[in-house]
């Protein structure tokens, strides 16, 4: 298929070519780093045929594409002038100021696990296949299948180092074939042969919690040495000391001799340090973080497992999940398996459940047409389609799918379930849990009983309790919003009637919702609940819903870019139409039409073209109030029906640069 419009669309979404530092990619998002977000059309893009949603989380601005992200991506860098992984330029540290300091762990986590984890997940998957294999008994481990199965999937994550010695490399700005020949030098035979050496020279730290006995020497000085194969935290201080020597030396050897002198400095520096101090001190602090997430685990694994079970697509849809990957990695390592990523493993087949319950709930074809390729995704563990695309927008099934999560979270505890291998997504990560020692035993049978439980509970709590959360608005209701121009008038001018109601037909049960859209305020000033302003009208719902504010301005606004509807003749009621197709009514005051437009000052006229933030009306506060009028503003979605829900602002006051209003 070619994705040349949508990756033209998405760049421009993204402020332009100019605006972007680099672009990668996971399972299923674009992952953008943009010099200036502001400058990101994110309304747009999440209109954008072809885009799920957009996420902004860990310094990145991410576009959720869905399952055939490779290829957009690989037709968006082509179409974009882009190298393999973006361009990253030499400013990139100056615009991470703003960042916390979890967002810099996030960001530096996802850079560098995030390009291999497509291949450590295959090589995983071939692996926990060979075990299966043996496990049923139809190879043997001796044989010459089983050996090669086995090094096609243990080879990924045996050379860890190497691999991790590179993307490092990449993100520390440290010369890529340096990185690598760090990695390697951490897996070579003979240093991986000198942590089992028979000979021992003495042991350091005798009789402490560190005690290590000394094989080997450099100058002199003793040689703690650790296995380092297939581990993570050594190569990453290892490579990020690398660069910190590079550009150091990069300042004082001559350019005529850099091309071979700067990497024989950094090698010859950076390798005995990290064997000498690095390697043994990162190895320890590894192990200490892991014993400390046992410990958690251990105290209550069944607890463990009901929150990160029901935690875990909250934890996906921020991107914290990446900072319990070294962590896995690490318990993979030390301890041959690890019970953390193992918790969290029912929560994909939980959201699917859902998904699939609604997509049978639903009448709207195209809610159901999302929801059977969300549903055949959740299976094989990719469920961004199912999370953004339909259980989120409706806020209860997503809430189903967390709770069914956490079930599933705890029987894995109880059972004490456990990958011993980085595997698949989905079912292609049940192999992964078989035990190499012990084959198939009950941790992998109370897997296998936590996946189908949290599948069921997601399918059976969607099913009986979410039913009216498929397709929201499916009936009469004194509640929905006039589809027309004569209640708006109405209620502009503050008559109360009944030409506001609206039957809805049964042919309008099968509503097609908007897209997902944020409104800005349109004023500064203090919040006013809706149900508590005096207008019956507004207050009773009547015209949709939304919220008001007690202005502390005098200058109306447009919310969000798009066409004036309607300009009420006193100018104290203006009607937009927004690109992603919110129908917005903000009223200034109360019963101000009775002013005859004495305090208002029109800016625009019908059919303008407005964007966010234009001034569309200035009015004399001071001449209203004095005339005994109240300055609540009303500003209501009177297309509410053609959204899942109209979620406002929560805070006490607001200022015009300030979210008002959510529409999903």
């Amino acid at each position: 298929m070619d994705y040349t419009d949508l990756s033209h669309a998405i760049i421009q979404g993204v402020g332009g070519k100019d605006n972007v530092r680099s672009v990668v990619h996971c399972a299923t998002r674009l992952r953008f780093k943009l010099r200036d977000v502001k400058k990101a059309a994110t309304k747009t893009l999440e209109n954008t045929d072809g885009v799920i949603t957009v996420v902004q989380s860990g310094g990145q601005y991410q576009v959720v594409i869905g399952n055939n992200v490779a290829d957009v991506y690989d037709n968006l860098i082509k179409v974009g002038g882009f190298a393999d992984g973006g361009v990253v330029d030499a400013d990139e540290e100056d615009s991470k100021e703003h960042l916390s300091l979890l967002d810099r762990f996030i960001d530096l986590v996802s850079s560098i696990f995030s390009p291999i984890l497509g291949v450590l997940c295959a090589t995983g998957m071939i692996k926990g296949f060979a075990a299966m294999f043996v496990a049923f008994g139809w190879l043997s481990s001796k044989s010459g299948t089983y050996q090669i199965l086995y090094a096609i999937g243990d080879e990924f994550f045996y050379f860890l180092p190497v691999i991790l010695g590179y993307t490092a490399a990449k993100k520390f700005k440290l010369d890529h074939f340096v990185g690598l020949a760090i990695g390697a030098t951490l897996c070579y035979p003979a240093i991986v042969a000198m942590n089992s050496s028979s000979t021992t020279l003495y042991t350091l730290f005798k009789g402490a919690m560190f005690q290590a006995p000394i094989h080997t020497t450099f100058l002199g000085m003793p040689v703690i040495m650790m296995n380092y194969t297939s581990s993570v935290i050594p190569i990453l201080v290892a490579v990020w000391f690398a660069s910190v020597i590079q550009k150091q030396a990069r300042k004082f050897i001559p350019d005529a001799v850099k091309t071979f002198l700067v990497p024989f400095t950094v090698l010859l520096i950076t390798i005995p340090v990290t064997l000498l101090f690095i390697g043994p001190l990162a190895t320890w602090l590894s192990t200490g973080v892991s014993t400390a997430f046992l410990a958690v685990y251990h105290l209550s694994p069944i607890i463990a497992g009901i929150l990160l079970g029901g935690l875990w697509q909250v934890l996906v849809m921020f991107g914290l999940h990446w900072g319990l990957i070294p962590v896995a990695m690490a318990n993979l390592a030390t301890l041959k398996y690890d019970p953390v990523l193992a918790l969290s493993f029912a929560a994909s087949f939980a959201q699917t459940g859902v998904v699939l319950a609604l997509t049978l709930q639903t009448k709207n074809q195209k809610t159901r047409a999302l929801g059977i390729p969300a549903t055949i995704s959740g299976i094989f563990g990719v469920t961004e389609p199912a999370i953004y695309g339909l259980s989120l927008p409706r806020k209860r099934p997503f809430v189903f799918s967390c709770i069914a999560g956490a079930v599933g979270g705890a029987v894995m505890g109880f059972f004490g379930s456990a990958n011993y291998m980085m595997g698949g997504l989905g079912i292609f990560g049940i192999p992964s849990m078989i035990n190499p020692k012990t084959g198939i035993d009950m941790s992998f049978y109370g897997m296998l009983i936590a996946i189908v439980v949290a599948a069921a509970l997601g399918f059976g709590l969607q099913f009986v309790l979410g039913r009216k959360y498929v397709d929201p608005i499916t009936k009469a209701t004194a509640a929905t919003p006039a589809p027309s121009a004569e209640p708006v008038l109405a209620a502009a001018g503050n008559i109360t009637t009944t030409a506001s109601k609206t039957i809805v037909t049964p042919e309008q049960t099968d509503i097609e919702y908007n897209a997902r859209e944020q409104l800005t305020s349109p004023l500064a000033g203090k919040i006013v609940p809706l149900n508590d302003i005096a207008d019956p009208v507004f207050s009773s719902g009547s015209m949709g819903k939304g919220i008001a504010i007690d202005p502390t301005d005098g200058t109306l606004r447009a919310p969000a870019d798009g066409t004036i509807a309607l300009v009420f003749p006193t100018g104290h009621a203006v009607g937009l139409n927004t690109d992603a197709g919110a129908e917005i009514l903000m009223h200034i005051g109360m019963d101000t039409v009775q002013l005859n437009g004495d305090g208002f000052e029109i800016l625009v006229k019908q059919g303008d073209r407005v964007t966010q933030g234009q001034p569309l009306v200035r009015f004399d506060m001071a001449k209203i109030k004095a005339a005994g009028f109240s300055l609540i503003t009303p500003v209501v979605v009177t297309n509410t029906r053609r959204y899942h829900d109209v979620q406002p602002f929560t805070g006490s006051t607001v200022t015009t640069d300030q979210p008002l209003l959510t529409l999903s």
